[in-house]
């Protein structure tokens, strides 16, 4: 081999020269292989370095170059089966967070999305705000714990009630919050009351943190005040999560008369109110109700709020709220979990929501919600007249469908894939055994008005 000879010939060659060694076996010294091969050190060098990066050789800096351990494949892979008794039973179940449909095929009408279809996100804000942040010379340095102040004030004042900035904790969008209230406030094995049906997401947070759901009824006017007190009664439970405004995945707004009621319920049982207000900015006019967290003067609601739905996916920023020692428990669990919230998305949530864009957006937002929550909900009427839209909703991004008696949703869900429409069975929002069968339609996740009034047209034949 000549001087010129390039570093991948020699690669080659020393891919030959190691089928004959066995794992452990020193390669000959850089000096043995310049000679043997008749190349220069640097392209000796450059060949090792593909070789380890390959995993085929390990370098010890003093001792030379060694074969490394062979990875074993076909008959003789690699036996992982013990790790089911190492891991135990404390399995986490992603199901109310996935499709057990699997991934929708092209042409696919989504109404089974969380989030706004890309028409209706504030696209060019987002890209303005993030270069506005990136620009500060602080950008890339670590951020507080806690969150950044300015960030943590705007989401007080999204709680009310005379919470501070010291009374929040930014975290890593709503989903994040829901697992680290949960952890901070129930011990395993205890049990956690939730409206029913609820957010899937919140079900497995709890499950997940070792939570034992138990079911509390909804009517037309959310949770039951009297049902509610019943089951901490009967249950011990001193936590509660509930979504008051726009509930997801109904659309129902707890009462006036019901909202007092429901914090001194659990007052009285000494528990805590979870409060999700995820749909803040997602209504569709009118007045938004307050958070329960703004009349709450005992440190009872946990407030929990995001700008990911009114704004992007990945726009991952949200906020707990509260007051006393649970707040202390949660940033606790904030500093074991990650430290802190990336800085620059935080920079970048503080620069949208203090843009005059922010508001345009949100103006826009609550009269397109509303124009495709009507167009969907008249196109599933009259397309679909068996079924019941049971209350259009003032707020949010879906419609909750009833479903004749002895249907079953998920033959109903499955149909729809075949007609090219994605839609949520509705089994999937309750803790226990559903009532009845339903089906959840959203209307944020679709292209526009004539995709919406498509859909229905396909469901007509499912």
């Amino acid at each position: 081999m000549e001087d010129g000879s390039t570093s991948a010939t020699l690669v080659t060659s020393l891919r030959a020269l190691l089928t004959g060694l066995s794992p452990g076996d020193r390669l000959p010294s850089s000096r043995e292989l310049t000679q043997r091969y008749r190349v220069g050190p640097g392209t000796v060098s450059r060949a090792i370095a593909v070789l380890a990066a390959e995993g085929a050789v390990l370098t010890r800096p003093g001792s030379g170059t060694f074969v490394a351990p062979r990875t074993r494949t076909g008959a003789g892979a690699a036996d992982t089966v013990w790790q089911t008794v190492a891991l135990t039973d404390r399995a986490v179940d992603t199901g109310p967070l996935t499709d057990a449909l699997g991934p929708p095929p092209a042409g696919t009408i989504m109404l089974d999305g969380g989030y706004l279809h890309r028409s209706l996100r504030p696209t060019r804000p987002l890209s303005a705000a993030l270069a506005r942040a990136a620009r500060r010379p602080d950008a890339w340095d670590r951020a507080p714990a806690n969150g950044l102040a300015a960030l943590r004030a705007v989401f007080a004042g999204m709680a009310g009630g005379g919470m501070t900035p010291d009374d929040v904790l930014v975290t890593a969008g709503g989903q994040s919050a829901l697992s680290m209230a949960f952890r901070a406030i129930a011990g395993p094995g205890s049990p956690i009351l939730v409206e029913s049906p609820t957010y899937p997401g919140a079900l497995a947070a709890a499950r997940a943190a070792g939570l034992r759901p138990v079911p509390v009824p909804l009517d037309d006017d959310g949770v039951r005040p009297d049902l509610l007190a019943e089951a901490f009664a009967m249950t011990g439970a001193r936590v509660f999560y509930c979504q008051p405004t726009y509930h997801n995945p109904t659309g129902v707004v707890l009462a006036p008369e019901r909202r007092r009621h429901v914090v001194d319920v659990a007052r009285a049982a000494g528990a805590f109110v979870v409060e999700d207000d995820f749909a803040r900015y997602l209504g569709h006019g009118g007045r938004v109700p307050r958070p329960l967290a703004a009349d709450d003067r005992d440190g009872t609601v946990v407030y929990l709020t995001s700008l990911t739905k009114p704004a992007a996916p990945s726009l991952r920023i949200g906020a707990l709220a509260a007051r006393g020692p649970v707040m202390e428990r949660m940033r606790a669990v904030r500093m074991v979990d990650d430290f802190f919230v990336t800085r620059p998305l935080q920079e970048t949530a503080l620069e949208l929501v203090g843009s005059p864009a922010w508001d345009r957006h949100v103006r826009a937002l609550t009269l397109a919600l509303r124009e495709r929550c009507a167009e969907l909900a008249a196109a599933v009427t009259r397309e679909r007249p068996d079924w019941t839209v049971t209350q259009p909703p003032a707020g949010g991004l879906h419609l909750w469908i009833r479903l004749p008696p002895g249907t079953d949703d998920t033959v109903i869900a499955g149909a729809a894939r075949r007609h090219e429409v994605a839609v949520s069975a509705g089994r999937r929002y309750f803790a226990a055994e559903p009532p009845a069968a339903f089906l959840r339609l959203g209307f944020a996740a679709a292209n526009d008005l004539t995709e919406l009034t498509e859909a229905a047209r396909r469901l007509r034949h499912v």
